[in-house]
């Protein structure tokens, strides 16, 4: 049994790593920190966890509890992990952070993108990036990850596959996408209150969204990301637009069938004939993709449909600790939506 701590797991994508983990048959929680919860209990913040975490406190953290362990994961906000990971790198055989951090492979893109420099950057070639569908054999061989953003996760699994074929253009890619509000994490703001999303649908980062370069990066194009908060508790529908790429012969069979090719072999990647709905992907860490082609308009639609809180956190960090940990891939993951 492998023994994993979570640094920051009070936040929502904590809780979710918890509940993955409370079924995972290979995995034990010894250690879990929240320092705006320190000293209170893990049920008490969520009723949900009781059954499996009645006794589990939250601890302030301390550099020495990391050792001894096997993985550790960190899911605290973006800039905190820099200053920790020369430390912990030393202490523990493997990190997963679900910040942005260490998912960059340049430093000069952090200032443009974060508005500060990075404070780490020779630390940047450690991590891989933790979309196992993509980089499953470097996850491996460089022992850290940095999970994806969740918009990028669902962008790029709806994307990768007709870029890879050589049917789309590179350039001037849209990607439009809604998430739901826990994309904002746990900590109260005006605008993630109930009365100011409940029947209201917003864009925001509007021309210069954090997660562009992740999405920039993965597929080797240029992207213009548009993402929305939409009155909706979890999940993120992507929706993206390119046009056929020069010379390439694009049909919607072409492009189902370029992800059909690409996905065959991934566990939680499911093509889908009809658009995808975020609640059929509701606690489950797959993502349903889909493709068509608009012959009255000449453009290339790809979607996705992803919970943003586990494929597109703690459920794809789940997947890439598997890996670390030489573990089965899917161990502890499900693979099938809530519905209703």
């Amino acid at each position: 049994m492998a023994k994993v701590g979570i640094i920051g797991g009070s936040g929502f994508t904590g809780a979710e790593l918890l509940r993955l983990l409370a079924a995972h048959p290979g995995i034990e929680v010894v250690a879990v920190t929240g320092d705006t919860q320190a000293g209170a209990q893990v049920a008490d913040l969520y009723p949900s966890l009781r059954g499996a975490y009645g006794d589990l406190t939250y601890l302030p953290y301390a550099p020495e509890m990391v050792e001894g362990l096997d993985l550790l994961f960190c899911g605290l906000p973006h800039g905190a992990s820099q200053a920790m990971m020369p430390d912990l790198l030393d202490r523990v055989a493997h990190v997963v952070d679900l910040a942005a951090d260490f998912r960059l492979a340049s430093a000069g893109d952090y200032p443009t993108w974060y508005g500060e420099a990075h404070t780490a950057p020779e630390l940047l070639s450690r991590f891989a990036y933790g979309l196992p569908e993509l980089h499953r054999d470097e996850i491996v061989a460089r022992g850290h990850v940095a999970v994806p953003g969740c918009y990028p996760t669902a962008a790029i699994l709806a994307l990768w596959p007709l870029v890879h074929a050589g049917l789309v253009d590179t350039t001037g890619i849209i990607v439009d996408a809604a998430s739901g509000v826990s994309g904002a994490g746990r900590a109260p703001k005006p605008t993630n209150a109930f009365c100011a999303v409940d029947e209201d649908f917003v864009a925001y980062g509007v021309g210069g969204h954090r997660h562009t370069p992740e999405m920039e990066q993965q597929l080797g194009a240029t992207v213009l990301f548009t993402p929305h908060l939409a009155p909706m508790n979890r999940g993120i529908l992507a929706t993206c637009y390119a046009r056929p790429a020069h010379g390439a012969a694009v049909s919607t069979e072409s492009l189902r069938q370029a992800v059909a090719d690409a996905w065959a072999d991934e566990p939680f990647v499911v093509p889908v004939a009809e658009p995808p709905h975020t609640k059929a992907t509701l606690g489950a860490n797959t993502a349903q993709v889909n493709a068509v082609f608009d012959d009255r308009t000449g453009h290339v639609i790809a979607m996705a449909a992803i919970d943003n809180l586990t494929k597109g956190a703690s459920g794809g960090a789940v997947q890439c600790a598997n890996l670390l940990l030489g573990l089965d891939e899917t161990m502890g993951l499900p693979t099938v939506g809530m519905m209703p």
